[in-house]
């Protein structure tokens, strides 16, 4: 079964070489993951992420990308959030940095959404800030009924940056508050696979596909076979309320039924389970459904007509209660 960790796995393993794309990653993630604050007169940049491994990808491209040294540290264990960050990464002296990724405005406030200059970047781009944010705080449920790929935001202007990214480079996405969360949702299948291959994880759109089409292939399976299972249920129904129809026909009837019915009538009770093509196979000489059908329905039309001459119930006086009248 694929899960978020096996994706975030992948996608840290993936080289790139354009600047811009390292930019647009790792400011993604620190603006997900992180904020600023004021640590003795100055601005600290800190960023709460998952694996040593993406910890890594992050201190990597800020000393390579601006020569900025990082410290990084691990989190004691929360009993009340399971699943929450468990390494801690800060730049103590944060304020230039911030400026440079476009996480500060010229009033020294974090900004609201992600940076102007990433969203109007090129699909590339585009591609890494979903990359950078699936890394800070994405997941990824199976195929099924509630399959999604969610990115969980720190702000509304944050999911519709994100939304807007997305539809830039053609998956539709959904920005949503659900439980006091922002979140943006991609929940159609196709529409995940395309996202996971954008932001490089083949090896996981691969096995999504799979799964995609495996859960596909059992859903036309069950819906067959719950089909089939209808169809004999409506026919054995449809035999039941048949029978119990004629038998009434031929106790109002009598003696008073012309041959031709009364032999539909005994053809249709000797073979209750048969269906109309059976019974006309079964005639001598053989009959054409339409004419059993006609014969057994004139049959019924006059114990009917006989029932109310007599004021005494018709032929679907006999019907069980739990058929409908056929």
């Amino acid at each position: 079964m694929l899960s978020t960790p096996e994706v975030k796995s992948e996608l840290v393993r993936i080289p790139v070489q354009s600047t811009g794309e390292r930019v647009a990653e790792v400011a993604t993630i620190l603006r997900l993951a992180g904020g600023l604050h004021t640590i003795s007169g100055r601005i600290a940049l800190e960023a709460e992420l998952h694996t040593p491994q993406i910890v890594q990808r992050v201190r990597k491209d800020l000393a390579e990308l601006y020569g900025i040294r990082s410290d990084a540290k691990q989190l004691p264990p929360s009993s009340t959030r399971p699943g929450a960050p468990q390494f801690l990464v800060r730049v103590l002296d944060g304020e230039t940095l911030a400026r440079q990724l476009g996480l500060l405005d010229q009033r020294r406030r974090q900004i609201r959404g992600l940076p102007n200059r990433l969203t109007t970047g090129a699909q590339p781009e585009l591609a890494a800030i979903w990359r950078g944010a699936f890394l800070a705080r994405g997941g990824l449920t199976a195929p099924g009924r509630s399959a999604n790929l969610e990115i969980v935001c720190p702000s509304n202007e944050v999911a519709m940056a994100l939304v807007g990214a997305a539809s830039r480079i053609g998956v539709d996405a959904k920005s949503r508050e659900i439980r006091g969360q922002n979140k943006v949702l991609i929940r159609d299948s196709e529409a995940i696979s395309e996202m996971l291959g954008l932001i490089g994880a083949d090896q996981a759109r691969t096995s999504w596909d799979e799964l995609r089409r495996a859960r596909e292939t059992r859903a036309t399976a069950n819906r067959l076979v719950n089909f089939d299972d209808a169809n004999l249920r409506r026919s054995a129904q449809a035999s039941v309320a048949a029978c119990a129809r004629v038998e009434r026909a031929m106790e109002l009837l009598g003696e008073g039924i012309p041959e031709h019915l009364r032999y539909a009538g005994e053809l249709r009770l000797t073979h209750r389970e048969a269906s109309l093509d059976d019974l006309g196979a079964r005639a001598d000489p053989p009959l054409t459904k339409d004419a059993v059908a006609g014969r057994i329905r004139r049959l019924l039309a006059m114990a009917d007509k006989e029932a109310e001459v007599r004021g005494v119930p018709g032929t679907e006086a006999s019907l069980p209660e739990e058929l409908d009248a056929i």
